[in-house]
């Protein structure tokens, strides 16, 4: 039963408890979470050996878990808010990407948006992430490395099973 248990928990699961506002309203802090290991395919660290089998991309909006490109002993959790290749511009807190005169529909967020950012390209194999309560969240535009590797990306979050469920990634 051991076995089973470490091989859920360090294959197929990761449990999570969100320490901070950065996700208001969609995850509160103290919630607990659930998130798929296996919902992009197999990244794993296993006894020293990286093991990473991509099945799919994380796409935009996806709240997925992932090592801090800062310091990867902390895991962090946000949404993917810029995609590998496309370029990505903040005015007056509204998110543009490619050039577009029209801002991503982030009606996620709790409050009108403040700040500018960029424009960067995002790189090959990477991912620009914020935060749904974007004036109080450490994201992308405040980390010294802007963007998360996709072998930085350790889940999807899939549910909240602490205080109520709650399915996530609904927002498309």
């Amino acid at each position: 039963m051991a076995v089973i248990t470490a091989i859920i928990n360090h294959v197929v699961l990761i449990n999570a408890k969100i320490p901070s506002e950065s996700m208001e309203n969609t995850i509160m802090p103290g919630d607990r979470i659930f998130g798929c290991r296996l919902s992009y395919g197999i990244n794993l660290n296993l006894f020293g050996k990286k093991i990473m089998k991509k099945a799919r991309d994380p796409k935009r909006f996806d709240i997925v878990i992932f090592r801090y490109p800062d310091n990867e002993e902390k895991l962090f959790i946000k949404r993917v808010i810029a995609l590998p290749g496309e370029k990505i511009r903040i005015l007056d807190g509204k998110v543009y990407i490619n050039d577009s005169q029209t801002p991503l529909n982030d009606s996620f967020v709790p409050e009108i948006p403040r700040g500018n950012f960029g424009p960067y390209e995002v790189p090959e194999e990477c991912y620009f992430m914020l935060g749904d309560n974007r004036n109080h969240s450490k994201d992308s535009r405040f980390w010294n490395h802007h963007f998360v590797r996709f072998d930085q990306i350790v889940g999807k979050a899939v549910f909240r099973y602490y205080p109520t469920i709650k399915i996530l990634n609904n927002y498309t």
